[in-house]
């Protein structure tokens, strides 16, 4: 499993999108977002347009453990992205803990080459408000279980992966 991590627009989800395709398809993207306004929507269609033929889109906002379970073994697979799916469950006030840890088993065990996405929010300024602080807390606790359990790590800084934990294959 590689674990790509970076700030906004640093180039994550492109990046992603290569490796994955490196690999022998069908590939699957497996994708968190949720559009509840015009501009989430513009994103979402960008995304989907870089992706050619061979994909296979699942839609998991909340139960990306079980999409990833439901996954024929060998399949190549992007998962994007952590921080959505983490916000998704935060927002419908889950157990969001118990969700990260189960996540976190479940990415442990590959069936094929999967490539997480997520984003590093810890960088920045502390958020002035509580329920963002919550969220930083918890995304960067989330990125550290999956980063532990990664075989690679990369971090995208202005389009540039960085490897932090290696593994050569990728």
């Amino acid at each position: 499993m590689t674990f790509i991590i970076g700030g906004a627009r640093s180039g994550k989800s492109a990046h992603a999108e290569t490796l994955v395709t490196a690999c022998r398809g069908p590939w699957t993207y497996i994708a968190t977002a949720q559009a509840h306004d015009d501009e989430m929507r513009e994103r979402i269609s960008l995304h989907q347009s870089r992706r050619g033929e061979g994909w296979a889109t699942v839609d998991a906002p909340l139960d990306l453990a079980g999409a990833l379970a439901a996954l024929p073994d060998g399949r190549p697979v992007l998962i994007d992205c952590l921080t959505l799916w983490l916000t998704n469950h935060m927002l419908a006030e889950h157990d969001f803990e118990a969700e990260c840890r189960q996540l976190a088993d479940v990415v442990s065990r590959p069936r094929g080459p999967w490539f997480v996405v997520s984003n590093e929010v810890g960088q920045g300024i502390v958020p002035d408000n509580a329920l963002a602080r919550r969220f930083r807390d918890a995304a960067g606790r989330l990125n550290q279980q999956v980063a532990a359990v990664a075989d690679t790590v990369l971090l995208m800084v202005a389009g540039l992966p960085l490897k932090v934990k290696r593994d050569d294959r990728y």
